[in-house]
């Protein structure tokens, strides 16, 4: 947006809030929340060693009727892909996110495979979607909108499979947050979020009829998750001093157990 267009459109809400620009010292408040937003409280669960905290995102993943594959390499990524097809007596083709990573994977390996790289459509049966970041202390998948992720995946097909490196779980929610916005920054603005960030924690499900459960009531009735051992440190059994893969912004704990994660209010 332009910044005539700005003034545009600030100007006609100041209009119906009758009041001009806010005063210099509400406006540094104001400022100084947007650059360090409050935090809520950090639940204990999500603050354990990384091998433990992948476990309970996995747990939590299968708890909400969402299914895990564990895969020790990248390469390995297209043979999880057509064996959780052939297991589940899916045809071998699907809508893929135009995600770099997804589309440098070795499909060559296994070329019985087809996938066209786009935004979903009502037509797809299944989709390949690349997650931004997960959230161990709900089993819950960042996926926020953009070219590389089209949000329609998320949504119209009936199974839906995402690719989720385990260095970028996180233990809690505020950590994710920490994350995107940490990577979602330029110099034009400083910063900015996506226009639509969902939160994905198993399939679509609903019991609004006769508290029967119905799975895929308005999205995916299948959510398959495959997990890139990428991390050393989450390994079962691993060393602390391993290298730690995780972007800078999600090494730190956002707070203790109980407390407000610093900035709070």
């Amino acid at each position: 947006m332009s910044s005539s267009a700005r003034d545009t459109v600030l100007n006609t809400i100041r209009r119906g809030l009758r009041r001009g620009p806010l005063p210099a010292d509400q406006e540094a408040m104001l400022r100084a929340r947007m650059e360090r937003p409050p935090r809520h409280l950090i639940p204990a669960r999500s603050r354990v060693p990384r091998p433990e905290q992948v476990a309970l995102f996995v747990r939590n993943v299968e708890k909400e009727f969402g299914t895990v594959a564990r895969v020790a390499e990248r390469a390995l990524v297209p043979a999880a892909i057509a064996d959780y097809l052939a297991a589940n007596n899916l045809p071998p083709r699907f809508a893929m996110a135009p995600h770099p990573e997804l589309a440098a994977l070795d499909w060559a390996s296994r070329p019985l495979l087809e996938f066209e790289a786009r935004r979903g459509a009502a037509t797809d049966t299944v989709a390949l979607q690349h997650a931004f970041a997960a959230v161990a202390e709900t089993g819950t998948l960042m996926l926020p909108s953009s070219p590389a992720r089209p949000t329609t995946l998320n949504l119209l097909p009936d199974t839906e499979m995402v690719f989720l490196r385990v260095s970028r779980i996180v233990g809690a929610y505020e950590e994710a947050w920490d994350l995107l916005r940490a990577e979602n920054a330029d110099e034009l603005t400083g910063g900015f979020l996506p226009r639509n960030v969902m939160w994905v924690t198993g399939p679509s499900r609903s019991a609004d009829i006769e508290q029967t459960l119905e799975l895929g009531a308005h999205g995916p009735r299948r959510l398959h998750i495959l997990l890139l051992d990428d991390d050393p440190r989450a390994l079962p059994g691993a060393v602390a001093a391993a290298p730690d893969p995780r972007p800078e912004a999600a090494r730190t704990a956002a707070a203790e157990p109980g407390q407000p994660a610093s900035p709070g209010d």
